[in-house]
C-alpha cells in the first residue's frame, strides 16, 4: 500500500494583537449619536409611563363620573338651577307693589359665593352679577332690561 501525501505550506507571519471596543462609549467612535439614542429611549420611555398613568387616571375619573349616583346628582343639580333661574326670573317681574324711581324694588341672592342683585325702578330692571373667587371680586356683569318693551309697564307707558 502506498500513500501519497501532498502538502502546501504557507508562511505564517506574526501580527500585533489589537482589540477594538464595539461600544461607542468606550471607543469614542459615534459616541455623541450613541448618547443621543440612549437619551431619546429614556425620554420616550418616561413619556410613555406618564401617558399610561394619565390615561389610567382619566379612565378612573370617567368611571366615577358615570356612576348612577353621579348622573343623578348632575340631573338634580340641573333641575335645581333651572327652577332657581325660573323663580329668579319671576321675582324680577312679579311684585306686590308698583316700582318707581323713588321707590324701586330690589333683591339679592347669594349663589355659591357669587352675588346676584336686581333693581327695578318701573322703567328698567338692572341685574348685577358679581363673580367672586377666594374672597376677591373677579368679574361684574350688568344687564339692563327695559321693562316697557316687554309690555309689562306698571305705570302708564308712552305710546
Amino acid at each position: 500500500m502506498y500513500y501519497l501525501v501532498v502538502g502546501t505550506t504557507q508562511g505564517v507571519w506574526p501580527s500585533e494583537l489589537v482589540h477594538d471596543f464595539g461600544n461607542p462609549s468606550f471607543s469614542g467612535i459615534g459616541q455623541s449619536a450613541h448618547y443621543l439614542t440612549i437619551d431619546e429611549q429614556e425620554r420616550s420611555r418616561a413619556e410613555k409611563i406618564a401617558s399610561d398613568l394619565q390615561d389610567e387616571l382619566d379612565e378612573i375619573a370617567r368611571e366615577a363620573d358615570n356612576t348612577v349616583l353621579a348622573r343623578f346628582v348632575r340631573n338634580l343639580e340641573s333641575r335645581i338651577y333651572s327652577t332657581l333661574a325660573k323663580d329668579l326670573s319671576e321675582s324680577l317681574f312679579n311684585y306686590d307693589g308698583i316700582p318707581s324711581a323713588e321707590n324701586p324694588i330690589v333683591g339679592e341672592i347669594n349663589l355659591e359665593g357669587n352675588i346676584l342683585r336686581w333693581i327695578n325702578d318701573g322703567t328698567t330692571i338692572t341685574l348685577i352679577i358679581e363673580e367672586w373667587f377666594d374672597g376677591e371680586l373677579i368679574a361684574t356683569t350688568e344687564i339692563v332690561i327695559p321693562v316697557g318693551d316687554f309690555g309689562g309697564c306698571w305705570t302708564e307707558c308712552d305710546g
